[in-house]
């Protein structure tokens, strides 16, 4: 297949971009590098691969045939949609607008990154499909939240007026390489904290909960639903369930750290329990997560040592 992948030089994107590849497919990575860097498709050599800089809440422009869409443009952390509120709507809008609008002129079916945010601070746990949320529209999260929430809307709009092959997965959590070390999230965070000596930084008490998935498996739910007959969202995370304090004293065992753990207040709207529920993906995708938190941080470690090193 020829399959674009909006936010391709993103995180999960420039992910994507490597196991679709190693597919066998040809692929055009599309991103406006707001959140995205260069740095992480700098390694793909193959002639299958292109890259194209295009802000997609603007338009989406891709000579010749299409087979798929794989839509992840979008800010992702805290960080970013606070600082960003405006661009995240628009891209959950008018970005998920204009890939549809791709997907139905090229006759190309399409995948929507959707995030577990779509639950908002949960009544249900662990959180599954058929759980509607608990959204606050107006808070400082909801440029985020109700951009992924509509980004939903639209495409089972189009899937049931235009019938367009379309996916939707639900990312909870998810750590690795190519992460920026001040993306804002838990584990770049913890990680770039305990190894540059500073404290590490718990908002809250550090009983909220968070489940952590490693990348590759990520992906690996990810190209499974791409290739299924499902329409409906699909959680893809990691249901081992921490506290944040546990995971940051995870991090300090594992970095060796003689960093201190600090508190500071909670973020409006910061989601109290975040597990998902992934008995559907392991029933219609044969899907579950392989990698260990342990194997995943110590990969993560080395990526992010790395980065530190003076003048890497």
């Amino acid at each position: 297949m020829r399959i674009v992948i909006t936010g391709g030089a993103g995180f999960v994107g420039s992910h994507l971009c490597d196991r679709c590849l190693a597919e066998g497919h040809e692929v055009v990575a599309v991103d406006n590098l707001i959140t995205g860097s260069p740095d992480n498709i700098a390694h793909i050599q193959s002639p299958q691969f292109s890259f194209r800089r295009q802000n997609i809440s603007e338009g989406i422009f891709i000579d010749g045939p299409v087979d798929f869409i794989l839509h992840f443009a979008s800010p992702a952390s805290p960080v970013d949609y606070l600082e960003l509120p405006i661009q995240t709507l628009k891209v959950g809008a008018m970005g998920t607008h204009n890939a549809l609008g791709l997907a139905r002129a090229k006759g190309a079916g399409l995948l929507l990154a959707s995030t577990s945010e779509v639950y908002g601070d949960p009544h249900v746990h662990p959180q599954h499909e058929e759980y509607w949320g608990n959204v606050n529209p107006i808070g400082p999260r909801g440029c985020y939240d109700e951009a992924k929430r509509f980004a939903e809307a639209i495409v089972m709009a189009y899937h049931r007026m235009h019938g367009i092959d379309t996916k939707i997965v639900r990312i909870f959590n998810t750590y690795g390489p190519r992460m920026r070390l001040r993306d804002g999230r838990i584990v770049p965070n913890f990680v770039r904290q305990a190894l540059e000596g500073e404290a590490l930084t718990v908002y809250g008490d550090g009983s909220q909960t968070r489940s952590f998935c490693f990348v590759t498996d990520l992906v690996d739910g990810i190209y499974r639903l791409m290739m299924s007959d499902e329409h409906l969202p699909t959680n893809v995370g990691n249901p081992l369930e921490f506290t944040v304090l546990e995971f940051a004293e995870l991090v300090r065992k594992m970095t060796q750290s003689e960093s201190p753990i600090i508190f500071q207040p909670l973020p409006q709207d910061d989601p109290k329990q975040r597990k998902p529920d992934i008995s559907k993906a392991q029933r219609v995708l044969g899907w579950e997560p392989k990698v260990g938190i342990e194997e995943g941080l110590a990969q993560t470690l080395d990526y992010f040592s790395s980065r530190l090193k003076p003048n890497s």
